[in-house]
C-alpha cells in the first residue's frame, strides 16, 4: 500500500478496527488505514515531529509518540473516523525518547531515554488526553545501557526494559506509576564478542561500530513465559524465561539481516522476523522451551522494520 517515505512505527488500534503509520520525513504525518481484511487508506493526520515510535493509549482514543531526535512526547487525539487531528499537547523530555507505552490500567505512561539512560514516567487522564510528570519524573538505569523498548506484564507489576547499547533486559517493578529495578541480565549468548555501543546520532564521529551491541525490539508471549529481543549486528533474536522479576537466558537464534522489528501472534505460537538489510520476512514456530523453529521465509519489502500481527 503506497504511503510516503519514510514508513516506519506502525499501531493498531485496541478494537482491531484501525491501523496508523507514521512517515519520518517533512512533514510528519500519520496514515490510517481501515482493517477488514484489507487496508483501505481513510486519511492521514498531522504529527508534531519525526517519530520512531508510535502507539494507542488502551482507550483507542489518543495516539502518543516518542521522537528520539526531538527530545519529546507528543498526544495526538484520533477520530471516530481513526484519524489523527492536531496534536493537543507536546511535552519535552530528555535526549533520544525511543518508546511510549500506558501502563495497563491506562492511567501511567512510560518513555525510555536512550540517551540520558532513564525512563519517564507520567500520569496520564484518559479523558482529557494530557500527560504530566509522576513523582519522581523518572527512574535511573545503569549509565550507557540505552534503553529503548519495554514491555508491561499482564498483571501490571513490572516492565523489562530492553536497553539497545548493552543488550540487557531490565525488570522493573511497577507500582502507581512508579518503576524500581529490580533485575537486568543480558539478551546475548554467553561468549558473545560484542562490546556496548553508543547512541547513533547524525552527528556522531564515524568509527567502525561492526563490533557494537545494537538491540533493537523485544515482546512477550502472551503466557509470559518468554521474552524475546533482537539484537541487530549480530541478527538473532534472543529468548529469556520469564518468572517475575527473574529473567535467564535461553537461547539465540539467527534471523533476517539487522532484525530492527518482529511480533509475536495473539496465539503465542509464531514470531514474524523483519530485518532492514533483507529482502525477505521470517517465520518461526515457539517451541515448548522457547527455542524457535523456522517455518519459512517470504517476500517483504525494502528496509522493513516494523511488524504488527492482527489476531
Amino acid at each position: 500500500m503506497p504511503v510516503e517515505k519514510t514508513v516506519m512505527p506502525m499501531t493498531v488500534s485496541p478494537d482491531k478496527r484501525w491501523l496508523i503509520a507514521s512517515v519520518r520525513a517533512k512533514p510528519s504525518r500519520a496514515f490510517t488505514f481501515s482493517l477488514n481484511g484489507e487496508l483501505k487508506p481513510t486519511g492521514a493526520g498531522p504529527l508534531a515531529d519525526s517519530f520512531p515510535y508510535i502507539t494507542f493509549d488502551r482507550s483507542g482514543r489518543w495516539l502518543l509518540s516518542a521522537s528520539y531526535h526531538g527530545g519529546l512526547v507528543s498526544v495526538n487525539p484520533v477520530g471516530a473516523n481513526g484519524v489523527v487531528g492536531e496534536p493537543l499537547q507536546v511535552v519535552p523530555t530528555a535526549r533520544n525518547a525511543h518508546a511510549i507505552q500506558t501502563d495497563r490500567t491506562n492511567r501511567f505512561v512510560f518513555v525510555p531515554h536512550l540517551g540520558t539512560d532513564q525512563v519517564f514516567q507520567f500520569r496520564f487522564d484518559a479523558k482529557s488526553g494530557k500527560l504530566e510528570a509522576n513523582s519522581p519524573p523518572w527512574v535511573q538505569l545503569k549509565s550507557g545501557c540505552g534503553p529503548r523498548h519495554l514491555v508491561v506484564s499482564k498483571d501490571n507489576r513490572f516492565v523489562y526494559v530492553l536497553c539497545e547499547l548493552d543488550g540487557t533486559v531490565s525488570a522493573l517493578a511497577h507500582r502507581d506509576g512508579v518503576l524500581t529495578e529490580v533485575a537486568s541480565v543480558s539478551t546475548l549468548a554467553p561468549g558473545s564478542k560484542l562490546k556496548p555501543g553508543t547512541a547513533r546520532m547524525p552527528d556522531a564521529s564515524p568509527r567502525d561500530r561492526s563490533g557494537d551491541i545494537w538491540a533493537s525490539d523485544v515482546h512477550l508471549t502472551p503466557d509470559e513465559r518468554f521474552l524475546y529481543a533482537a539484537e541487530r549486528t549480530q541478527s538473532t533474536i534472543n529468548c529469556l524465561r520469564v518468572d517475575g522479576g527473574k529473567l535467564t537466558h535461553v537461547g539465540s537464534t539467527p534471523t533476517e539481516k539487522q532484525p530492527r522489528g518482529f511480533a509475536i501472534d495473539p496465539s503465542g505460537r509464531f514470531i514474524v522476523v523483519s530485518g532492514e538489510l533483507s529482502p525477505t520476512l521470517s517465520s518461526y514456530a515457539i517451541e515448548g522451551g522457547g527455542s524457535l523453529r523456522l517455518i519459512g521465509r517470504y517476500t517483504g519489502g525494502k528496509g522493513a522494520n516494523w511488524v504488527e500481527i492482527v489476531g
